[in-house]
């Protein structure tokens, strides 16, 4: 079948046969024709490879055979039923097509009502068997649900007292829905009542009898199961894979629970259970063109390799000496790893085969005699694409699926170890890297997390770097040694390359995997989906400057590249130094890429500099500061809005930067260095208040402002103390255990904590600024005035020397009042002239 081709072709380190372009067709038509191929071949899928439809299997059930249509072949349900406010009802059925009269799957009846559920059906004209559910004797309409073709069929039949809601399904897809059915007016319908009779094969038109031969079923029906509730989409597609969904299960199929009216024939047979309703894309080798056929034929196949990945593998099959493939062949009595990569026999494996295979491969790698060369590795991946495929069946021991995985995942460990690189960049044409083990290592964790884990809350299996560990969500992760280099080669660095260029301020260096590869994949009911994903993933090192726009990627597989990076669909959540927390909206295989450069480190002598001039300019402003604040107070300076806001100001710097010069000392002490960061924001942040006060109170000399003196100055102090106050209450309340900084007793900035201070720090330098700029338009404007009318004859040099003047007068008194000497800071990681010039301004502020 289509899957087999395509797993036969993936084990040889080739592709299935991929359309050929139309110039190709004739000339490929006559190449298989040459070679005795006239009918149809399977071509590659262009979307990417097909899911392998699970639970496929041979099914031993009893079958019940209604013969020709009589009013007295019946099977009774020896059932309880409750109450159905919700019920879905399935089965395979074999319509007999040789009549075209109303036939009945089932009815159920309860004394109140006879018609209270029942589902009937007949052949139309265009040879379409037409259903029609009836619920507390209001009927749907007859719609076609699937082909009168004799095959088997497999329908699903829902219903729920909530709007009277129902719907038809058969072969795995909704064929009919509505609302309303028994709905009576405004009113609800009732649920279904408990305690009747359910009949296969027969309309009742008393409780449990009087049925009539013309509305009897002829057929075969088996796999009846009935649940209290609406079965989701996925649950259907299980159910018709012949897999019981046993929550809310009212009835389940068995011969025991029914009674069999005598001329009903009951037959055991295997029943093979639906396949996919997949069709696969062929080429026709007679006509040249194209058609699609049921992925489940089997049809001839073709395996094709690009030209450099086939000399590639030609060369290494002619260098290699087979040294320790040969060993492990020695060691099991038997070929376990062919060697011939083209012409070696790749069969499907069982079980014990697999493990007993895997567990020679480990022994020999384990032991590191046997150097790892390019072919064996080869015929090592060739391995374990099998064991991938290793199909385990429920009753398989969990001790040996536990085996399996450990001695899969050692394996992977030993040939994943950086001593390897070199063997796997030797044939990067062949497999594109070490990504195809995370793509095969993903496949066989799928196949067997459900058994293996099958009554157990948690499992973990590790060896190295490599591991995985399932309990709803299944994970895998990959250490980063190998994949590091070999995946440096698919081109995707050009691209970072390109974006981190335009830093001018450092050497772009490299992108590297920061953190392991992990795999994950969110398992339900057997089957694997997709959701959304939170992931929390520690960095390798912390000595890498981090791109923010382009820190977390999603590793997509492909056969060709080995792998890609992409974006798609994930954005990063917060990004610390150690780690990074990253939201994707589907689950797949995940890494984060840090960017790495080149950062100018600052001499022992400059930071020593940079220390020597904070403490002199500290000390030096603190001294004026004082002097100053003593002047207000003995001088008599007349009490006014100007000066109370003066003494507030000076006041806040002054007790800030006194902690800021002792705050060094206090790092030794972590209760200590806690209160002194407290204080240190309370007072920096009470310092910046009052400055967007003395902008306020120029505003307001700017700008009529309609509020008494008294009232300003209460709205003065609540923003100049209140507001600080607030800020550092709620930044403690909220961040106590992240406020403090690792090394120093101030913010953290490695966290979101330091945005309590530079928040509204940024908010009031642009409030500033702007109270600035309206300022100086003012000022000037009133020098132009002066200007002309003292002096209406002076020269134009002179008028514009005034101009200038009356602009660089009020920059260069309220540039430091209104604190936009802190506009700077954020120039300082640029060059270390910035971090002397930050350093001038602002303790001498």
């Amino acid at each position: 079948d289509w899957w087999h081709a395509d797993r036969y072709c993936e084990q040889r380190f080739a592709q299935l046969l991929f359309e050929p372009r139309d110039s190709e067709r004739a000339s490929f038509s006559r190449l298989l024709q040459s070679h005795h191929i006239k009918d149809s071949v399977w071509l590659n899928e262009m979307n990417g490879v097909l899911p392998k439809p699970k639970w496929r299997q041979d099914h031993i059930v009893p079958v019940l055979v209604f013969g020709d249509k009589t009013d007295t072949k019946y099977v009774k349900v020896l059932s309880d039923f409750p109450a159905l406010p919700a019920v879905t009802a399935c089965a395979h059925l074999q319509w007999d097509t040789r009549t075209q009269e109303i036939a009945t799957i089932f009815s159920y009846a309860v004394p109140a009502f006879i018609n209270e559920f029942q589902l009937r059906g007949f052949v139309d004209e265009e040879g379409f068997v037409r259903f029609a559910l009836i619920v507390h004797g209001h009927h749907s309409p007859y719609l076609p649900v699937f082909r009168a073709d004799g095959h088997w069929h497999h329908f699903c039949v829902t219903w729920q007292q909530e709007n009277g809601t129902w719907a038809i399904y058969a072969d795995g897809k909704r064929r009919a829905s509505a609302s309303g059915l028994c709905a009576v007016g405004l009113s609800a319908p009732q649920a279904i009542y408990g305690q009747g009779t359910f009949i296969i094969g027969q309309d009742q038109d008393s409780l449990g009898g009087t049925f009539r031969e013309k509305e009897s079923f002829s057929g075969n029906i088996t796999d009846l199961h009935i649940w209290q509730k609406v079965l989701s989409m996925e649950q259907i597609e299980r159910v018709r894979s012949c897999h019981v969904v046993e929550q809310e299960l009212v009835f389940g199929w068995s011969s025991n629970a029914l009674e069999v009216e005598s001329t009903v024939q009951q037959v055991t047979v295997q029943f093979l259970c639906p396949g996919p309703v997949e069709e696969c894309r062929v080429f026709e080798a007679g006509s040249s063109g194209f058609s699609y056929a049921s992925c489940l034929q089997s049809l001839p196949f073709i395996c094709c390799y690009r030209k450099d990945a086939y000399l590639q593998l030609k060369k290494v099959q002619l260098e290699s000496s087979h040294s320790l493939v040969t060993r492990v062949n020695t060691l099991a009595a038997r070929t376990v790893i062919p060697e011939n990569i083209f012409t070696g026999d790749v069969q499907d494996m069982n079980l014990s085969v697999a493990l007993g295979a895997l567990d020679i491969l480990a022994s020999v790698l384990r032991e590191g005699k046997t150097p790892v060369e390019s072919s064996d590795l080869l015929g090592v991946l060739q391995l374990l694409k099998q064991v991938s495929d290793v199909e385990a069946e429920d009753g398989e021991e969990p001790e040996m699926l536990e085996q399996l995985s450990r001695y899969y995942v050692e394996v992977t460990g030993l040939i994943l170890e950086e001593q390897n690189i070199e063997t796997w960049l030797s044939v990067s044409q062949v497999i594109g890297g070490p990504m195809a083990v995370v793509e095969i290592s993903d496949r066989v964790v799928s196949n067997l997390a459900p058994l293996l884990t099958a009554g157990r809350t948690k499992i973990t299996i590790q060896h190295g770097n490599v591991g995985l560990n399932r309990v709803v969500v299944k994970n895998m992760w990959f250490g980063y040694g190998s994949l590091q280099r070999c995946l440096a080669g698919t081109g995707s660095n050009a691209v970072f390359q390109d974006v981190a260029a335009s830093d001018g301020g450092r050497k772009y260096l490299s992108t590297t995997v920061g953190t392991a590869v992990i795999s994950s994949a969110l398992l339900s009911d057997y089957q694997e989906i997709s959701t959304s994903v939170r992931y929390h993933l520690q960095h390798h090192t912390e000595q890498m400057v981090i791109s923010m726009c382009f820190l977390f990627f999603l590793l997509h597989v492909s056969p060709d590249a080995g792998g890609m990076w992409s974006t798609t669909g994930c954005s990063v959540v917060t990004s610390l130094l150690d780690s990074t927390a990253c939201f994707c909206n589907h689950t797949t295989n995940f890494a984060v890429l840090l960017q790495v450069y080149e950062v100018p480190q600052r001499t022992i002598k400059e930071e020593l500099m940079l220390q020597t001039l904070t403490f002199i300019g500290c000390g030096v402003s603190f001294c004026a500061l004082i002097v100053t604040f003593i002047l207000f107070l003995v001088v008599g300076v007349p009490k006014s809005e100007r000066t109370t806001v003066h003494k507030n100001l000076i006041f806040a710097l002054a007790a800030a930067e006194a902690l800021l010069m002792f705050s060094e000392l206090a790092k030794t002490n972590q209760v200590v260095c806690f209160t002194v960061t407290a204080f240190l924001h309370l007072f920096f942040m009470a310092a910046f208040s009052w400055m967007l006060v003395e902008g306020l109170l120029l505003w307001s000399k700017v700008v009529a402002v309609n509020m008494s003196e008294d009232k300003r100055m209460k709205f003065y102090y609540v923003t100049g103390w209140g507001l600080p106050v607030v800020i550092v209450g709620v930044t403690l309340a909220t961040s106590f255990n992240k406020y403090v900084a690792d090394n120093h007793c101030w913010l953290n900035v490695q966290t979101d904590v330091i945005w309590a201070f530079v928040g509204p720090v940024l908010f009031i330098l642009a409030v500033n600024t702007f109270v600035l700029f309206r300022v100086v338009m003012v000022t000037v404007s009133s020098a132009r005035r002066r200007s002309k009318m003292l002096t209406p004859n002076s020269s134009l040099e002179k008028q514009i020397g005034i101009q200038i003047w009356a602009t660089a007068k009020p920059i260069l008194v309220l540039l430091p009042v209104l604190g936009l000497t802190w506009v700077c800071g954020v120039l300082v990681h640029l060059s270390i002239i910035w971090a002397y010039v930050f350093i001038v301004l602002n303790s001498l502020q």
